[in-house]
């Protein structure tokens, strides 16, 4: 939650849709537990509220992307216009 803004719902700097919310995907009840801790940790940080779903992750629900975003800030150190730290 420091790379990205996690208070813009559906939107990650330029790009706007459902496919750039914020999500957090657990596996197990623990993840989800411990998800739920970091965000009311690091809420103070941040003006506006915390959007970030914590939503069950299931296999069905990731899929590799394509070969030009594969380890995307190694070749882009500088990212696109949401990657820096925030605080």
């Amino acid at each position: 939650m420091t790379e990205q803004d996690p208070t813009t719902p559906n939107r990650q700097g330029n790009d706007v849709g459902t496919q750039y919310r914020s999500a957090v995907f657990f596996h197990s009840p623990e993840q989800k537990e411990a998800a739920a801790k970091v965000m009311g940790e690091v809420q103070p940080k941040w003006k506006n509220k915390i959007s970030t779903e914590i939503v069950e992750g299931k296999p069905e629900d990731f899929w590799p992307a394509e070969g030009y975003h594969q380890m995307y800030l190694f070749s882009n150190p500088m990212g696109y216009c949401n990657h820096r730290p925030r605080w």
